[in-house]
C-alpha cells in the first residue's frame, strides 16, 4: 500500500546509509543471527531497516541502532526487525528429488530394523511451515504403508516469530494447493473457503514449532535426530561458519541418520562420521557411526 506523501514527514527525508553505517548493521545481524548481508545487498538491508523505522517513528539509523541495544525493549523490537531482514520464501515440496530420496531409499533402510519404533526429524529454517509439513506428509504417507508401527515427529525451527505463528496455525492461501500432489492433498489438507486451506489436525499434531537460532546449535544441548533437513539455510552464512554448523549438525545425527542440504550449498565438505549419499540430484550425507 502506498502512503500519501504528506504522511511521511519528517521521516520522508531519512538520511542515507554510508558504507561504514552499513557495516555496523551488517555486523549486528551476523553476530546475532549468523546471516551475512554482503555490500551488494545493501539496498535490501537499508529498505528493510527504513521500513521498520517508519513504523516505530525513528528518524535516523544511529538512534534506532542504540534503541535496539536496550533491554528489554530492544530485544522485543529486534524480534520484529529480524523478521524483515530474513528471507521467508518457501514452498510445499520445494525439492522433489530430496523427498524422493527420503521416501524411497532412506526410510526403507531405517525401518528395516524392527527395534526402531520412532523417527525424529528437524526442519531447520522452516519459515512459515511448508517444508516441515511436507516432511510430515512424506513420512506419514510412506510409514503408513509399512508393517509395524513407527512413530514420527518433526521439530520445525526458525528465528522469525511471525513465520512460526503461520506454521502453527497451518493455514495457507488456496493457490499453494497447486504445490501439493493430489495424493497428499486429499489426505492431509482441508479446504476451508475459496481463499484458504488448512493442514489437517492429525498431521499438525506431528509438527512442533519453536523459535531457534541455528548459531545456538553449536552450544545447545539437543537430543540426537534421525533426519535433519536444512535446505536453503546455509547460503546465508559465511563460508567458514557453514563448516562449523555442518559439523554440529553431523554430531546431532544418530547412526544411520540423514542430513539433507540444498544442492550446491556447500562444496568439498567432509566429515569423519558422514558418507555422501550417491545421488547426483541431491546433496545428502548419512551418519555412518
Amino acid at each position: 500500500m502506498t502512503a500519501a506523501a504528506g504522511n511521511w514527514s519528517p521521516l520522508a527525508s531519512l538520511p542515507g546509509m554510508d558504507d561504514s553505517e552499513f557495516e555496523r548493521w551488517a555486523t549486528l545481524l551476523e553476530r546475532r543471527t549468523g546471516v551475512v548481508v554482503p555490500l551488494k545487498r545493501k539496498a535490501f538491508l537499508v529498505t528493510s531497516v527504513r521500513g521498520r523505522m517508519r513504523e516505530t517513528g525513528h528518524a535516523d539509523f544511529a538512534a534506532y541502532f542504540r534503541d535496539l541495544q536496550k533491554v528489554p525493549e530492544g530485544t522485543i523490537e529486534w524480534t520484529t526487525l529480524v523478521d524483515r531482514l530474513t528471507v521467508h520464501e518457501t514452498h510445499f515440496f520445494r525439492h522433489p528429488p530430496s523427498l524422493d530420496l527420503i521416501a524411497r531409499q532412506w526410510l526403507p533402510q531405517m525401518t528395516a530394523d524392527p527395534a526402531r519404533s520412532a523417527l525424529h526429524a528437524w526442519s531447520v529454517g522452516c519459515s512459515s511451515g511448508e517444508e516441515a509439513y511436507t516432511l510430515a506428509m512424506v513420512l506419514d504417507m510412506h510409514l503408513a504403508g509399512r508393517s509395524g508401527k513407527t512413530y514420527f515427529g518433526v521439530t520445525a525451527t526458525d528465528v522469525s516469530l511471525p513465520a512460526l505463528a503461520v506454521g502453527r496455525a497451518g493455514l495457507y492461501p488456496r493457490q499453494k494447493l497447486a504445490e501439493i500432489a493430489q495424493e497428499y492433498r486429499s489426505r492431509y489438507c482441508e479446504e476451508l473457503d475459496a481463499d484458504t486451506f488448512r493442514i489437517r489436525e492429525a498431521l499438525r499434531k506431528r509438527v512442533g514449532f519453536a523459535q531457534f537460532n541455528l548459531l545456538d546449535a553449536v552450544s545447545a544441548s539437543m537430543k540426537r535426530l534421525d533426519l535433519i533437513f536444512c535446505q536453503n539455510v546455509l547460503i546465508y552464512f559465511a563460508r567458514e561458519r557453514r563448516r562449523e554448523l555442518l559439523a554440529t549438525l553431523a554430531n546431532l545425527l544418530k547412526p544411520g541418520g540423514l542430513l539433507v542440504l540444498g544442492p550446491g550449498e556447500v562444496t568439498q565438505f567432509a566429515h569423519a562420521r558422514l558418507a555422501r549419499v550417491d545421488n547426483r540430484n541431491v546433496l545428502a550425507y548419512r551418519r555412518t557411526s
